[in-house]
């Protein structure tokens, strides 16, 4: 992968003015993950942003009981730890999915850029705001007021929305989705989400082999959810 394909695939540095590009380009660099490795760790000091290029990544928080609570699941253009805007250590954890690529920038050298280059700031801005309206989308979903089944059917809707791809059997959405890790999403036990996934198997609502998901009908799926 060149330099420009990187800059392509980000959300943000496609924004970048040419002369902010080859700016970057003299001191960006890529680095290879493989699945389990993590890029970074909660409260680990960082001295570069990551950027996404390839594959697949969690963020996650681990509680007092040291169990996994999945954030944010992140595929290819997006900033990995906007956080460090703020010059604090990190705050969550970043554990790769799938084996991954990632371009690494130096912080100082990146805001000298950014402090030049409007747009490549207005970029970061709208990053972190599309972050922070899924957060909000996250909280409306594990209140009370989704329970059960309810609470797993509107986390696979979102995944499909926002990983899915049209196929015969539904929506397919791209990636291994073991009952462990929607466990860890949803902050349930494992037997409880195995549970809840073979009623909506049951009820047509969704289809699973092979920890792989797919949408019969997408809009069904959002009624069911969202009826009281």
């Amino acid at each position: 992968m060149t330099m420009g394909e990187a800059f392509e695939i980000s959300n943000i540095l496609r924004f970048a003015s040419p002369a902010s590009r080859a700016e970057i380009a003299s001191f960006a660099y890529m680095r290879r993950y493989e699945k389990g490795q993590h890029v970074f760790y909660d409260r680990e000091d960082l001295t570069c942003f990551y950027i996404l290029l390839e594959g697949m990544v969690s963020l996650y928080k681990l509680n007092t009981l040291g169990e996994k609570k999945v954030v944010f699941v992140y595929g290819p253009g997006n900033l990995l730890n906007e956080v460090l805007f703020e010059d604090i250590p990190a705050s969550i954890n970043c554990e790769v999915r799938e084996d991954s690529r990632v371009l690494v920038l130096p912080k100082d050298r990146l805001w000298h850029v950014m402090a030049r280059d409007g747009e490549l700031t207005k970029a970061a801005f709208n990053s972190m705001a599309i972050r922070i309206r899924r957060l909000y989308r996250q909280m409306k979903n594990t209140t009370n007021a989704l329970k059960g089944e309810k609470r797993l059917a509107a986390k696979l809707y979102m995944l499909a929305r926002d990983y899915g791809k049209e196929t015969e059997r539904g929506i397919s959405i791209e990636m291994q989705l073991s009952i462990t890790y929607l466990s860890e999403m949803l902050g349930s036990k494992r037997e409880t989400v195995s549970r809840q996934v073979k009623k909506l198997c049951d009820s047509g609502l969704i289809l699973m082999e092979k920890n792989h998901f797919w949408i019969p009908n997408l809009e069904n799926l959002s009624n069911y959810f969202k009826q009281p």
